[in-house]
């Protein structure tokens, strides 16, 4: 027996066809107006103190747990930004500064392109990096156009905190700072040493190297590279355990004693505290 196929008329074709249209209009009008009332309610949405503190901390939890390395500012790329908490719009306008051609060559020149805060710029300003050259042009500059400096002359091995306050631009925290390196380092053997203490920004620096000096160096024992065990190395300021293995592994594979030079050639080592790093060496 055949089955017999449903005869529609054409009044029932436009029915079922007007009934298809109806559906699918409402279902457009359903998604047009969850959709705006999704815009409307994110548009009025407002992060509370509580939640913008929370927020915050866990920034400064991101920027704490990243191991900064020296690292020139005018380089920072969207994912180095993002670790050292800057927020998306001040990466945008470095990024933009960047594209013009132009550089940022201090602190304060990041910080008046970026808009940074002062908070973030004391955490990471430390650990900024410009070439040589544009410090000593910004150097020449600032002593053609200010006054005389009249140096105090304080040996930084023997000054206590009240005579770095004593200073004029240098206070309590860069003060105490100074004393705290000196205390771990055992003393002072060059006057650039101030140039690596954590915190301490160019213009401290500067005021410093104006007021200050290393008279006495302090005594130190230097540990001959070719025969100092991996322990002996690490206790060498700027030298961490990581450095210091590497020393003795390149060591082992040299036919001839290491020169002052195949420094340079140690994976990730701290060049730019190399010339104060010799001073702690025998060859």
């Amino acid at each position: 027996m055949k089955t017999q196929i449903p005869y529609f008329s054409n009044k029932n074709r436009k029915a079922i066809l007007a009934f298809v249209v109806v559906i699918v209009l409402l279902q457009a009008v359903i998604l047009v107006v969850k959709s705006r009332s999704f815009i409307r309610e994110t548009a009025d949405y407002k992060i509370d103190t509580k939640t913008q503190l929370q927020i915050d901390s866990l920034k400064q939890l991101t920027l704490k747990k990243f191991d900064l390395q020296p690292f020139n500012p005018n380089f920072i790329t969207d994912y180095k930004g993002f670790k050292l908490a800057m927020t998306t719009a001040e990466i945008d306008k470095l990024l933009k500064f960047r594209s013009t051609g132009k550089y940022v060559n201090s602190a304060a020149e990041f910080q008046q392109v970026t808009g940074v805060s002062t908070e973030l710029l004391d955490k990471i300003s430390p650990y900024f990096k410009f070439p040589e050259w544009t410090q000593n042009k910004k150097a020449n500059s600032y002593a053609e156009n200010s006054e005389p400096v009249v140096l105090k002359n304080i040996d930084l091995n023997k000054a206590t905190v009240e005579n770095l306050v004593a200073i004029k631009g240098i206070g309590d925290y860069y003060a105490n700072a100074v004393i705290n390196e000196r205390e771990k380092l055992g003393g002072f053997v060059s006057i650039h040493q101030i140039d690596f203490i954590k915190g301490l920004r160019p213009e401290a620096v500067k005021i410093l190297k104006q007021n200050t000096s290393v008279k006495n160096s302090a005594t130190i024992k230097k540990v001959n590279v070719n025969t100092a065990t991996k322990e002996e190395l690490a206790q060498i300021p700027y030298i961490n355990s990581h450095i210091a293995r590497q020393i003795v592994v390149y060591r082992s594979k040299q036919e001839i004693p290491l020169k002052i030079e195949d420094l340079e050639k140690i994976n990730n080592f701290p060049l730019d505290k190399l010339k104060i790093i010799r001073l702690y060496l025998d060859f």
